[in-house]
């Protein structure tokens, strides 16, 4: 299923010459806009996910209203753990927890194997409804966690500051963890191949808190795994591998694969693409705090990553990470535009 579109974001992903810089954002869709803070105040997170008329809503409002170059559908990367019955529910001001953690292999054998096109019908209903929206105006870019970052959920029970749960199992039992990472990154690659078939023109792995492991780890722990569900994929449908805090250990990242290799912003873009190579796309990289500053300093900020990119084939404009709750629609508006008429080719 080779996508062939010509439009900007889809080109930048085959490293093709595009007019422009293509744009989108993580968590374009979110709660800096108030079209969700309203949706949000009166329904609770899960079920917004869950309806495919509300997500597809909120998929849609962000590229009208921003005029970004792709669609990013509205989900969660946990979606795909709820299935499994480990107990996920999303608490007021602490976020996702999860009730049954794992912490050995009889744990990762009592986890439930199920068919994502069969567990989750709403989101590919979503997907659905969403490219009816569109329209063919802008693609639709699928998402799910990469396999280390849904496995530290499971670990874990939630977000972590070190990870000390994930990494005791990772040393303690790595049999339990390659058995845990091997189901992970084939239900991955089962259920982004399930948005794509309903739609998704691309899609995005998020390996969120890949970061806190040390380049020997990732590369004996993670990588064969997240290699794995790339290449799963269904072919010619452009990956884009997304992590954080990874700036040490990039040509591992390209190894595991991926058209782009997202980078945030604690690197400067044109390091990051030198050692990554440059037969590999990019996406990023400015910090999502800097939308806080002034709309000139943004356009500043813009011009600099740009300036990096240098006008070369492949470069996606993102932030290093997803919008703050706290940022002005106003100033994102200014961003997405200063990238546009900057990179105007």
């Amino acid at each position: 299923m080779a996508i062939t579109s010509t439009h900007p974001i889809l080109a930048a992903c085959r490293r093709e010459q595009t007019p422009y810089t293509p744009v989108w954002l993580m968590r374009q869709a979110g709660r800096y806009m108030e079209e969700y803070r309203k949706l949000r105040a009166e329904h609770e997170f899960l079920d917004l996910c869950k309806s495919s008329d509300l997500a597809a809503e909120i998929t849609v409002t962000p590229v009208e209203r921003l005029k970004v170059d792709a669609a990013i559908l509205f989900a969660d990367i946990l979606l795909l753990l709820e299935p499994m019955g480990v107990g996920l529910e999303y608490t007021k001001g602490d976020g996702p927890v999860i009730q049954n953690t794992v912490s050995s292999r009889t744990h990762v054998e009592q986890l439930i194997e199920f068919d994502p096109a069969e567990a989750l019908p709403f989101v590919f209903e979503t997907v659905r409804k969403v490219c009816t929206a569109l329209n063919g105006k802008v693609p639709l870019i699928g998402f799910a966690g990469a396999p280390f970052t849904l496995a530290s959920y499971l670990v874990e029970g939630g977000s972590s500051r070190n990870y000390l749960k994930t990494k005791r199992l990772i040393y303690s039992n790595p049999g339990a963890w390659r058995g845990l990472m091997e189901r992970l990154s084939s239900l991955t690659a089962k259920y982004l191949n399930a948005q794509i078939a309903a739609g998704a023109e691309a899609v995005q792995l998020f390996d969120s808190w890949a970061g806190c492991l040390s380049p020997e780890d990732y590369e004996r722990f993670v990588l064969p795994h997240t290699r794995a569900t790339i290449t799963g994929l269904t072919p010619g449908v452009p990956v884009i591998h997304f992590s954080t805090g990874t700036g040490g250990f990039l040509k591992s990242l390209r190894a595991a694969g991926g058209d782009v290799i997202g980078v945030d912003w604690r690197v400067n873009l044109d390091t990051a693409w030198d050692d990554l190579g440059h037969d590999v796309g990019i996406q990023g990289n400015l910090d999502p705090a800097a939308l806080l500053a002034s709309p000139k300093d943004i356009r500043r900020r813009v011009a600099e990553i740009l300036r990096r990119a240098g006008g070369k084939a492949g470069h996606i404009f993102n932030l290093g990470h997803g919008v703050l709750p706290e940022t002005p629609v106003e100033n994102v508006i200014a961003m997405v535009e200063a990238v546009h008429e900057l990179s105007s080719r």
